[in-house]
């Protein structure tokens, strides 16, 4: 029988767990598979991990639990998660709810059906958001697929149904900073989505701030583009070549008409839109160097504590 593994990262998720847990496992078993449930609690701050330890001893048969040494982030949580998931199926689950688990058995038929690697999902709809995240977050997809090389569906979600073979692709890219979004689409392979409205949250309340969001966009855009970079050198050769023109304008207009007195508003302002390009220019330079210098580094993506199994 094959086995289907599910991968749930968990941050200040107390309020959730369990609704997951039952409301999950209530339709995985109903399919003609074993599963596990794996949850990654990312150094939570509050109960979550009282809350895993009681289902762990309370359903020890397809429970597992990775307790991370301190908060490393989702993306530390996802790869732990498909690290140790064992399965033959691979399923990346919010435990917020946010992800229906009755799209399973759907996404499997989907699977077989289509003869696909991968069921994604995504949202066609941002009801419940704050407007300005919904249009910042349109604007990232339109942004990063401009420049990209793959394609990253506007309203993908990470929860999605990938075979064996897809995961083990997906872990052999040892990068440090990951973007999980553009990592599922990079690897390739056939895939299909499946389209639903925005879901609430079943409980709790978001970690995910709109600045964590917006420094996520800039993880996302720095990892799968190079674009910045020439964009900062198309500024630099598009001033330089008007610095020549204003160059040329200048001598010539000397010499037919003198060289009368300028202010120091213009000559002061030019210096001012001078440097912050260059400022500019450095910081996106700036951005590329920091991320080479973590990789470099090889530090771990996460430390685990304890591992309940």
């Amino acid at each position: 029988m094959k086995l289907l593994s599910i991968v749930v990262p968990c941050y200040n998720e107390m309020e959730t767990v369990s609704i997951f847990y039952r409301e999950t496992s209530k339709v995985v078993e109903k399919m003609d598979m074993k599963y596990e449930i794996i949850f990654v609690n990312d150094g939570s701050r509050d109960n979550t991990l009282s809350e895993l330890q009681k289902l762990y001893e309370e359903h020890k048969d397809v429970v597992r639990v990775i307790d991370f040494s301190r908060n490393f982030g989702k993306e530390a949580g996802l790869l732990a998660g498909l690290e140790y998931a064992k399965g033959d199926y691979v399923t990346v689950m919010d435990v917020d709810l946010q992800d229906p688990p009755e799209f399973l058995p759907v996404m499997f038929k989907t699977m077989e059906e289509k003869g696909v690697d991968i069921v994604g999902t995504r949202r066609v709809s941002r009801k419940g958001e704050p407007p300005i995240r919904s249009f910042f977050a349109r604007q990232f997809y339109k942004l990063i697929n401009k420049f990209s090389d793959v394609e990253i569906v506007d309203g993908a979600r990470d929860f999605r149904l990938m075979t064996r073979q897809v995961v083990d692709s997906i872990l052999e890219l040892k990068e440090y900073h990951r973007f999980s979004k553009g990592i599922f689409v990079w690897v390739g392979y056939k895939t299909e989505y499946l389209e639903y409205e925005n879901v609430e949250r079943v409980a709790g309340e978001t970690s995910w701030s709109f600045w964590k969001l917006l420094s996520y966009a800039f993880e996302g855009i720095i990892a799968f583009t190079v674009a910045p970079l020439r964009i900062a050198t198309f500024m630099g050769v598009l001033i330089s070549v008007i610095a020549f023109l204003t160059m040329v304008f200048v001598i010539v207009r000397a010499m037919m008409f003198g060289d009368p007195v300028s202010g120091w508003p213009s000559m002061v302002t030019i210096m001012l839109f001078l440097g912050g390009i260059q400022l500019l220019a450095l910081g996106i330079i700036g951005e590329y160097l920091s991320k080479t210098y973590m990789e470099v580094k090889k530090r771990p993506n996460y430390i685990v504590r304890k591992i309940y199994e």
